[in-house]
């Protein structure tokens, strides 16, 4: 059965002072005032009240307070500072175009196009044929487009193309274009003949390597050259500009005809005259017996062609032998010179 025992103050007092108070609680018992004068904890949030004073009224919205938000990030009032005042917008400059010096004034067309300004880069080749190049500008975290068609020199053009990219990637460009409308050794897609190489798979490795992300070409020779790059290719064609030349020349389409000029090209031939209201089509048999050495026999001409306007379409033209070769009597067509395609 529970007892309950009683204890005088006497002897409660008598334990009190036998047993000491443990460390924290008398830390508690000597912030206690007794005399009306504030704590501790108050005196310390009265000495921090004036370091975040906010002078301006919450803007509220429906009946909830909003913090602003400035530059894309949210921040109260009181974190402004007269360096977020006058932050630069950058989100304009995020698109940088550089041009190499195989074309300089298609570089210029397409910048006035676009309405931007070609960006500054400097390239120079020293006394024994190096490249030099530096960027005058910053491109960190932009998207560059580098214009530099491989034309001849083709090999300068290319390893020009190559430290240009190399030097953005070094930069810290986010994303690295490389616009190519003339893609140098893309006949070179394929082994005709034992012991040859296969150049449009080499150079899209380099390109690849050399830091590109993505590459844009025009009229490759052959549309298997897409699958030889492990980065994203953009393929674009120049039909509709030629399109627009010859509809402003009021060519009657009963005297035009579109000729391919060899059997290779005669699918592209096909699709280019369906275009113009499904023009006739005629084919040249051209025998190539050497590189760059084309014969074209006058007998070997597939279509009707004489008296009428031939549009010849081909995707590649070195020496254009196959065009001039081509007989008088059996081909009208439009003056190289005034053709600006």
């Amino acid at each position: 059965m529970a007892s309950l025992t009683l204890r005088s103050p006497s002897q409660t007092a008598s334990s009190s002072r036998r047993l000491p108070l443990p460390l924290y609680l008398r830390q508690r018992s000597s912030n206690l005032q007794f005399d009306g004068a504030p704590s501790l904890s108050r005196r310390i949030r009265a000495q921090n009240a004036g370091k975040c004073d906010v002078t301006e009224p919450l803007d509220l919205a429906n009946g909830k307070p909003t913090i602003p938000v400035i530059n894309g990030r949210t921040l109260p009032k009181f974190y402004e500072s007269t360096s977020m005042q006058n932050t630069v917008n950058r989100t304009s400059s995020r698109l940088k175009l550089f041009s190499g010096t195989a074309n300089p004034t298609l570089s210029r067309e397409i910048a006035r196009y676009m309405g931007k300004e070609l960006s500054k880069i400097n390239i120079k080749r020293f006394a024994d044929g190096e490249i030099y190049v530096q960027l005058q500008e910053s491109v960190r975290g932009c998207d560059v487009y580098l214009i530099q068609p491989t034309c001849p020199p083709a090999n300068e053009n290319l390893m020009e193309l190559l430290i240009m990219i190399d030097a953005c990637r070094r930069a810290s460009a986010k994303n690295i274009t490389a616009v190519i409308p003339y893609f140098g050794y893309a006949r070179a897609d394929r082994k005709t003949q034992g012991r040859e190489s296969i150049g449009a798979k080499l150079v899209a490795n380099v390109l690849t390597k050399s830091g590109a992300d993505r590459v844009l070409a025009c009229d490759l020779h052959s549309g298997q050259s897409m699958g030889y790059f492990d980065i994203p290719v953009d393929h674009v064609y120049c039909q509709p500009v030629i399109l627009d030349y010859l509809a402003s020349k009021t060519i009657s389409s009963n005297d035009l005809v579109v000729v391919s000029p060899d059997v290779g090209g005669v699918a592209r031939a096909r699709a280019f005259a369906k275009k113009l209201s499904d023009a006739p089509l005629a084919i040249v048999d051209k025998r190539r017996h050497a590189h760059n050495v084309a014969e074209v026999i006058s007998s070997n001409l597939i279509g009707d062609v004489k008296g009428k306007v031939a549009v010849m379409v081909d995707d590649m033209i070195d020496t254009a032998g196959e065009f001039f070769d081509c007989p008088s009597n059996f081909i009208v067509g439009l003056p190289i010179p005034d053709l600006k395609v």
